[in-house]
C-alpha cells in the first residue's frame, strides 16, 4: 500500500486575517475530501485551528506539529498532535514532513516555513492577499513557489506537485 499523501498547510495564528481563516478551513476541506493527510502548527488559533476545524468537517485526518508542551494551546480538530516543545524550530519538522506546502497568510512563522521549504527544494503554493510578500517569494522561490487566487486553484496546483492528476 502507497504512503499517504501529507499537505501543509502553514498560516499565521493570532495574526490571521479573516480571508486567511476562511481560504485556510476551505483548504483544510478540500484536502481531506481528496483523501490527503493535513498538516499544520497544530495550534487552536487562527490558519491551523481553521484549517484542521475544515479538514474534520470533512473527515479527514489531521496532524499538529505543536510548538509548545501545553495541551491546552491544541487544536480540537488536531487527530494527531506532536508535541515538539521547540517553539519555532519545529517549523522544520512541519516544512519536511509534508509533500507540498500551502502558506495561507502571511506572518514570521509563516514567512519562515516558507522560506525553509524553498531551502529544502519543496515546492510552495501561496495563498495570501500581500503582494510585496507573492513579489519576494517568487524571486527567491527558484521556480518552487506559486501562487494561487482562492482555495480550490491551490489544491489544483498541490495536485499537479505530487503528481496525482
Amino acid at each position: 500500500m502507497a504512503r499517504k499523501t501529507i499537505v501543509g498547510i502553514m498560516g499565521p495564528g493570532a495574526g490571521a486575517t479573516g480571508s486567511d481563516i476562511a481560504n485556510a478551513r476551505k483548504l483544510g476541506k478540500l484536502i481531506a475530501e481528496k483523501g490527503w493527510i493535513l498538516l499544520t502548527g497544530g495550534a487552536n488559533a487562527g490558519v491551523m485551528d481553521a484549517a484542521n476545524c475544515g479538514a474534520k468537517q470533512a473527515g479527514g485526518l489531521t496532524i499538529g506539529i505543536m510548538p509548545t508542551s501545553d495541551p491546552s494551546k491544541i487544536s480540537k480538530f488536531v487527530d494527531i498532535p506532536i508535541i515538539t516543545d521547540m517553539k519555532s524550530a519545529r517549523n522544520n519538522i512541519n516544512v519536511l514532513s509534508s509533500d507540498a506546502v500551502v502558506a495561507c497568510g502571511i506572518g514570521a512563522g509563516t514567512a519562515s516555513e516558507t522560506a525553509l521549504a524553498i531551502k529544502a527544494g519543496k515546492s510552495v503554493v501561496l495563498l495570501n492577499d500581500d503582494e510585496n510578500c507573492k513579489k519576494f517569494f517568487l524571486k527567491i522561490g527558484k521556480g518552487n513557489v506559486q501562487v494561487a487566487k482562492n482555495p480550490e486553484e491551490a489544491v489544483n496546483m498541490v495536485e499537479k506537485i505530487i503528481g496525482k492528476e
